[in-house]
């Protein structure tokens, strides 16, 4: 039985690699110093919440710099543009060495750079264009829709459905059968049917040179295994990856190829914080990492500086149910069957003291809402801004009753999970204009072109697109759309000829891309007051998308680095924040990673929705679960609320409308004393937590079994 590197915890007073370390950096602690100044050998750092993790990893990439690592020969591989980015600027405040050149974003970001420079080898053209999302699912519904697989009279999963199963496969490296066995079972009937739909759109996808994000990383890892692999190997002396227990198998295959001989290796996460598996993440990749880099050292970060003592002990006990009951030996050694329990850890903090958490039942939804809203409130009056103040949840849906609360007791907030930037329609028309001047062999940009412009309709479109010759790679459609071929509506002639002469000048001169954007506006104005309500917002929208891309030196890399890493959103917000500029924040639990308030609530904490009914389709489900407790609870600097109503309203999918009974959720359920317990039930006040288990016992049972003969 192969075991792991034993994690490496220095003690305090023993000699550090480097002994005048500690004195320059008085804010570093002993683990956090053996991390930064670890070499030779592959490192795997394993960072409690709110154990200073990108603190730890920028003095780490400043010490690099320090010891005259070329700065060029550094890679950083985040998970968000602007994490990447915010990195770099606090290494550049620490050093003075050119940090602007190491190469910092994420797996995509560098992929696409990478595939600019060696995409020929591969076989792919120098103006290649990225599908986002939304036009992945386009483009899948178009070959849906031509195979006539949605005319036959029986069910066929949508368009939404097939992008989802298409990604899963692949960023697992799963066999779509495997993947409809366990995942999408209901879709299993259709397995030839998807195969042909899948090679439909490799097949459209190479003949038009566009890349979906999966593209990105396969042929990332594809080049690494070509003749120009090697070349990929010497381009680094070090490579960082943060947040490593959100990597997918294609992610991990390609660390492990981009670190040859002499490349050295520094891996920082937390397998607590593991809870993107429905992305195909899989915190597998962390658990193995000891395994697959050979002589690997783990540290560990235990000292929290975010929460307080008793959020923390809550924070510990959650971590504890995911322990083995039975093993005293440590989460990093390897079960009889192999697989990794995961690492040992127990955060700890200097600030010892601070109220306890409280745990509150609330009658229904409407109890719950009118409750933490009070809470809220009150929290302000104490001092505590609202954006200092946070309500967490496993659902969007969850906080529709909340919402309104919060609306009548005039509390201004923002959502997040609501419409993304890049999932606005008027912002994907433009992006549109300027993907067909950068591969005019892009057909669904052009689709969205057309059908921008007044009269054109399907059919319209179907012959536009053939006079164009858009399917036809290297026909150059867009000379051709320049040149007067195409015959559109009469009405739309004046559109038209604004639409030719605007994209004549992208294409021509040397205007900066926040310059075409501006020209291709002047379309936009005309065609956007009969498409869209408050044209006025969107052509700001517009006007921003403008300043945006004065930041990136090319019209490729502006297209490429938005669709990856887009905005958060555009101008149009749910809630709306006073003159004050301050508001409260609603956020999913998965959304709220990486975040920190004084004040987090912590609603609708049941059986059925923490841990979600949904997700416990497979062993590992459970576990994922688990993590997001923790997540939510420690995100919490202050003070932590945890509420669940005895009653909560069903309506799935728009027909099972009914109330359920609830039960604290199985998470919360062991650690009760670690909370001040309230029960805010109509008839009833501060009820000791022995008279908690009492209430609605019987009205479980009774609907367990009426369920059971329905």
């Amino acid at each position: 039985m192969i075991h792991p590197a034993a994690p490496f915890t220095p003690r305090l007073g023993e000699p550090q690699n480097d002994p005048d370390f500690q004195g320059e950096h008085p804010d570093l602690n002993d683990q956090q110093v053996a991390a930064v100044t670890h070499r030779g050998t592959p490192l795997l750092i394993v960072a409690g919440a709110g154990t200073g993790k990108t603190r730890t990893l920028v003095a780490r990439v400043s010490s690099l710099l320090e010891d005259g690592v070329d700065p060029g020969r550094i890679l950083l591989l985040t998970f968000t543009r602007r994490a990447a980015g915010e990195m770099v600027q606090r290494v550049m405040a620490a050093t003075d060495r050119d940090a602007d050149r190491i190469w910092a974003g994420t797996f995509h970001a560098v992929a696409n750079r990478i595939l600019r420079m060696y995409g020929s080898a591969a076989g792919l053209a120098d103006g290649f264009t990225v599908l986002d999302h939304a036009d992945a699912v386009d483009l899948l519904a178009m070959i849906r829709l031509e195979a006539g697989f949605g005319e036959r009279g029986r069910r066929f999963p949508r368009p939404e459905t097939i992008a989802s199963i298409y990604s899963r496969m692949v960023n697992a490296q799963a066999r779509l059968s495997k993947v409809l066995e366990v995942d999408y079972p209901w879709c299993a009937p259709h397995l030839d049917d998807l195969r042909l739909i899948f090679s439909g759109y490799t097949e459209r996808k190479r003949q038009t040179q566009v890349l979906d994000y999966d593209d990105l990383l396969l042929f990332w890892r594809a080049l690494t295994l070509s003749p120009v692999g090697e070349a990929l190997r010497c381009m680094f002396d070090h490579v960082l990856i943060d947040e490593y227990q959100d990597t997918n198998a294609i992610q991990a295959d390609i660390v492990s190829r981009m670190t040859g001989r002499g490349v050295e290796l520094c891996a920082v996460g937390d397998d607590a914080q593991a809870i993107y598996g429905f992305r195909a993440a899989t915190v597998d990749n962390m658990y193995e990492f000891p395994q697959r880099f050979a002589g690997t050292t783990v540290l560990t970060l235990e000292q929290n500086y975010r929460s307080t003592a008793p959020i923390l002990q809550v924070a510990n006990g959650l971590l504890a149910q995911h322990r083995p009951a039975s093993s005293e030996a440590s989460r990093s050694e390897l079960s009889p069957e192999g697989n990794p329990s995961g690492f040992s850890k127990e955060l700890w903090s200097t600030r010892s003291t601070g109220p306890m958490p409280s745990l509150i039942t609330c009658s229904d939804e409407g109890q719950q809402s009118s409750f933490v809203a009070a809470r809220i409130l009150e929290a302000r009056e104490r001092g505590v801004d609202l954006r200092e103040q946070a309500v967490l949840f496993r659902a969007g849906h969850h906080a529709d009753g909340l919402e309104l609360e919060l609306t009548r007791r005039d509390i201004p907030y923002i959502k997040f999970g609501g419409l993304k930037y890049l999932e606005a329609a008027h912002v994907k028309d433009l992006l549109a204009m300027l993907r067909v001047v950068e591969n005019p062999d892009d057909q669904m940009a052009w689709q969205r072109v057309l059908r921008s412009i007044d009269g054109v309709g399907p059919a319209t479109m179907r012959r536009l697109l053939d006079e164009l010759r858009v399917q036809k790679q290297g026909s150059d459609a867009l000379a051709r759309f320049l040149d007067g071929i195409g015959t559109f509506p009469v009405a739309s002639g004046h559109q038209v000829d604004v639409l030719r002469s605007a994209m004549a000048d992208c294409v021509v001169g040397d205007r900066t891309t926040a310059e075409q954007i501006d020209r291709l506006r002047g379309f936009c104005q005309l065609v956007f007051p009969n498409r869209y309500d408050n044209s006025a917002a969107r052509l700001d929208d517009l006007g921003q998308l403008a300043v945006t891309a004065r930041s990136y030196p090319s019209r490729s890399r502006f297209l490429t680095e938005l669709t990856l890493d887009p905005p958060e959103r555009t101008g149009d917000r749910a809630g709306k924040p006073h003159l004050d500029d301050d508001w409260l924040t609603l956020s999913t639990i998965h959304s709220a990673k990486g975040s920190e308030w004084r004040n987090v609530y912590l609603i609708h904490a049941a059986d059925g929705n923490i841990p979600s009914d949904m997700a416990l389709s497979e062993p590992s489900g459970l576990d994922e679960e688990l993590r997001l407790a923790y997540v939510a609870a420690t995100r919490a600097k202050d003070e932590l609320l945890v509420s669940f109503p005895l009653r909560y309203h069903i309506n799935r999918f728009g027909r099972d409308d009914r109330h359920n009974l609830a039960q604290l959720s199985r998470f919360f359920s062991p650690i009760q004393d670690l909370f001040e317990q309230t029960l805010d039930v109509e008839g009833h006040t501060e009820l000791e937590a022995e008279n908690l288990t009492t209430i609605g016992v019987a009205d479980d049972v009774d609907l367990l079994l009426n369920e059971l003969w329905q």
